[in-house]
């Protein structure tokens, strides 16, 4: 596994966006996108998202190769519209674990998830040299386990009831992707 320092990491071209490595400077938006309901009622941490939270992540997480973290910019607006990720980045396994999130409204149900989906894990993969890059979802998101599948994740397992949220308990759907299997 090939592991860059948060500053070497490149810019990633697709059609209708690129991504581009995290800063300080996306954290109004971060924050923003996370207190959204339409974002976190799709994670399993769910507690209000602060600023300094998310500096720590930064500082802890991102700066020290243990999440490589990205900006989802669509091109046509020019705007910054969400963000992707590999957090838990095992150098000895090589392995990580996925995670996406479309915070602009109106930038949902538009292709780009799945679009960022393969762009990343293409990166993940071929750049970073990664084995295995896993995910979770929760059950009942048939749109985002829909665009997993497209870029090439399969399901692994679906763990019944695995978490328990606003108090009713809900699946959670495990799925990865394996080097030489192709997005």
């Amino acid at each position: 596994m090939l592991l860059l320092h948060p500053n070497e990491l490149p810019v990633i071209n697709g059609e209708r966006l690129y991504l581009r490595p995290i800063t300080d400077a996306d954290t109004e938006d971060i924050v923003r996108w996370r207190n959204d309901p339409g974002v976190w009622q799709y994670f399993l941490f769910r507690e209000p998202f602060t600023p300094e939270m998310h500096r720590n992540w930064l500082k802890n997480k991102v700066e020290t190769g243990r999440v490589v973290q990205y900006i989802i910019v669509e091109r046509e607006r020019g705007a910054s519209v969400g963000s992707v990720y590999f957090r838990d980045v095992d150098p000895v396994n090589e392995s990580a674990e996925y995670g996406i999130f479309i915070g602009e409204p109106w930038a949902r149900g538009r292709g780009l998830g799945t679009e960022t989906a393969r762009l990343f894990t293409r990166f993940g993969l071929d750049v970073l040299r990664l084995h295995r890059i896993s995910l979770k979802v929760l059950g009942g998101n048939e749109v985002a386990r829909r665009s997993y599948e497209k870029a090439g994740f399969q399901t692994e397992g679906v763990f019944h009831d695995y978490v328990k949220l606003g108090g009713v308990f809900t699946d959670v759907v495990f799925m990865a992707q394996l080097g030489g299997e192709g997005a």
